[in-house]
C-alpha cells in the first residue's frame, strides 16, 4: 500500500501557503478582511509664510517620515516656485526655489497619510557615540551633579533617560535644574545631558493629530536610542511612549524649516480628519509601493468582471463536493449546478428556479418527440440544443410582452448545459423512472441553490477576488474529502432500524 505521507505533506503545503498568502495581503498590503471596512485618513496642510526681500529664494522643509503612518498621496501649491523633493541629511524634504520675490509669500505642501499599524522606531544600523558636550560656564557643576545622580538610579540607557526626563519635569525642580533650564531649552537639555552620559539621542518634532484644528505648530521631543529602538519622551512632561496620535514630522533631519533670501518665516499646520474605505486606502498604499501592477485591480475594469465571475467557480466546487461526496445528494451531473448557479447569480434566484423550471420542462416534452424518431445520439443532442434555443428566446419575447422584465434574465442559462441536462433526464426517465429523475433533478436545484447562496455572500465574494490564497486552501479541502471513503450522511438513514428502541 503506497504511502500517503507525500499526499498530506502536499496538503499541509497547500494550506500553509494559501493562508500564509492571506495573512501577508491583510497585514502588509492593508487588504482588509471584510469588504465596506472604514480606515482613518488624515490629511495634514503646512503652510510657511515669510517676508521676502528681493533676493533669490530657498526655501527646505522636512517632510514626515514616520514608520507609524503610510503616506498616500503629496502635492504642493506654489505657484511661481520649482519644486523638488529630495533626500538631504538622511531625511526627506520638499525644496522651493525662486530667483527672485518680494514681500509676504506663501508656500503649502498637502499629504494625505493613514495609520500603518506599526509602532516601533528600528533602527538596522546603531547610531555612533555621541561626542563629548560642552557646558556653558557656571552650569557645568549643575549639569554633572545631575548626570552622577541619573547614572546612580538607573540601569540602562533607557533608564537613565527616564530619570532626567523625571527630573526635568517635575512640579518642583531642584536647583540644578532650574539653573540648567535657565540656559537651555527643555529639549536641548536632554539631549546634551544624555550625550554626556555617552547616550544617544537626538531632538525631533511632531505634530498631535487633531480634527479641524488650524495653525497648529510642531512640539519637541527626544528620541533616545537603546537595543535597536528609539524611544519617544515628551520633554515637557517627562512621559515616555508615543501618544496614539502623534505624527513625527522631522527626525533625522537637523531642523525643520530652512530658508535663505528671507526674513520672518514660520511653518504652521491644518489637520482634517476623514473616513475612506479600507480597500482604496489599501490599493492607494500598494501604489505608492509599486505594488498595484501585480494585483487584479491593474486589469481593465472588463476584465476584472469576468475574474470576478470566474473566482466563483471554486466556491462552487468546494459546495458540490461536500454535497456530493460527504451529504450524499444526487445530481444530474457532476458540476452542472455549478453552472446553473452561476446563472442564478445574472437572473436572481427565484427568476432562475422557474426558468430553469419552464426549460427543462419544456425540453422534457419535445425531447420525448424526438425519442420516437430514432435520431443517433449526436443529431438528438443537436436538436435538443436548437429547441433549448428557440424555447428561451420564446420565454423571453413572452416576458417582454407581459412586462415581466426578470425573464430578460433567463438568456443567462448556458445552452449547451441544457441541452445535456434534458438528455441526461429523459434517458433516466426511460430507464428509472419518474422518481429517479424527481430525486437528481430536485437534488441538482438544492445543490444549485446552495452554491448560489454561498456565491452572493458579500464575505465570499470579497476573499476569493482579494485573496487568492484561499484557492489553495479549497484546493486543499477538496483534496481532503476526496479521500474520504466512508458513509454518506443521507445513507445513515438506512442504518436507523438497526438502532432499535431505547
Amino acid at each position: 500500500m503506497a504511502s500517503k505521507k507525500p499526499f498530506y505533506f502536499l496538503v499541509a503545503l497547500l494550506l500553509s501557503l494559501g493562508i500564509g498568502s492571506s495573512i501577508y495581503r491583510h497585514v502588509v498590503d492593508g487588504i482588509p478582511l471584510v469588504p465596506g471596512a472604514q480606515t482613518t485618513n488624515w490629511t495634514v496642510e503646512a503652510r510657511v509664510a515669510f517676508q521676502a526681500n528681493g533676493q533669490p529664494i530657498e526655501v527646505s522643509l522636512a517632510l514626515p517620515e514616520d514608520p507609524g503612518f503610510e503616506i498616500l498621496s503629496e502635492s504642493a501649491a506654489s505657484p511661481g516656485y520649482g519644486l523638488t523633493v529630495a533626500r538631504q541629511q538622511q531625511a526627506r524634504r520638499a525644496v522651493w526655489t525662486k530667483r527672485e520675490a518680494m514681500g509676504q509669500q506663501e508656500l503649502y505642501f498637502t499629504a494625505n497619510l493613514v495609520a500603518s499599524g506599526r509602532s516601533d522606531l528600528t533602527e538596522s544600523v546603531p547610531p555612533q557615540e555621541p561626542l563629548a558636550e560642552t557646558w556653558a560656564e557656571g552650569v557645568d557643576t549643575a549639569a554633572q551633579a545631575l548626570i552622577d545622580l541619573a547614572w546612580s538610579r538607573s540601569a540602562s540607557n533607557l533608564s537613565y533617560a527616564q530619570q532626567i526626563a523625571k527630573m526635568l519635569s517635575e512640579t518642583e525642580q531642584a536647583q540644578n535644574v532650574a539653573l540648567l533650564l535657565s540656559h537651555y531649552k527643555p529639549e536641548e537639555l536632554m539631549v546634551q545631558l544624555l550625550h554626556s552620559a555617552k547616550i544617544p539621542a537626538r531632538v525631533g518634532h511632531g505634530l498631535r493629530l487633531e480634527d479641524g484644528r488650524r495653525r497648529q505648530s510642531l512640539v519637541p521631543i527626544v528620541e533616545v536610542y537603546d537595543n535597536g529602538l528609539w524611544h519617544l519622551f515628551d520633554p515637557l512632561t517627562g512621559t515616555s511612549g508615543r501618544e496614539e496620535n502623534m505624527l513625527l514630522w522631522q527626525r533625522s533631519s537637523a531642523s525643520v524649516l530652512d530658508i535663505t533670501g528671507a526674513a520672518n518665516s514660520t511653518v504652521t499646520f491644518s489637520i482634517i480628519r476623514d473616513t475612506r474605505p479600507a480597500m482604496a486606502t489599501a490599493l492607494d498604499m500598494m501604489t505608492a509601493k509599486g505594488l498595484a501592477s501585480f494585483s487584479l485591480y491593474s486589469l481593465p475594469l472588463e476584465e476584472q468582471s469576468l475574474i470576478r465571475g470566474l473566482m466563483l467557480v471554486p466556491i462552487g466546487v468546494l459546495v458540490v463536493v461536500f454535497l456530493r461526496v460527504l451529504v450524499g445528494l444526487k445530481t444530474s451531473g457532476t458540476f452542472m449546478p455549478v453552472l446553473i448557479a452561476l446563472a442564478f447569480i445574472q437572473t436572481t434566484l427565484l427568476t432562475g428556479l422557474v426558468g430553469f423550471l419552464l426549460i427543462v420542462a419544456v425540453g422534457l416534452y419535445i425531447r420525448g418527440y424526438l425519442s420516437n424518431l430514432n435520431l443517433l445520439l449526436i443529431s438528438r443532442i443537436s436538436a435538443v440544443v436548437i429547441v433549448v434555443l428557440g424555447i428561451i428566446a420564446g420565454f423571453t419575447v413572452l416576458a417582454y410582452n407581459l412586462g415581466l422584465t426578470e425573464g430578460l434574465t433567463i438568456t443567462f442559462f448556458p445552452m449547451i448545459i441544457l441541452a445535456w441536462t434534458i438528455e441526461r433526464m429523459s434517458i433516466l426517465w426511460e430507464e428509472e423512472g419518474p422518481k429517479e429523475v424527481a430525486i437528481q433533478g430536485g437534488g441538482s436545484l438544492l445543490v444549485a441553490t446552495i452554491t448560489y447562496l454561498c456565491m452572493v455572500a458579500p464575505l465570499v465574494q470579497h476573499w476569493v477576488f482579494n485573496f487568492l490564497g484561499i484557492h489553495l486552501v479549497i484546493l486543499a479541502g477538496v483534496l481532503m474529502m476526496g479521500q474520504y471513503t466512508g458513509y454518506r450522511l443521507l445513507e445513515l438513514r438506512r442504518f436507523k432500524p438497526l438502532a432499535g428502541d431505547d
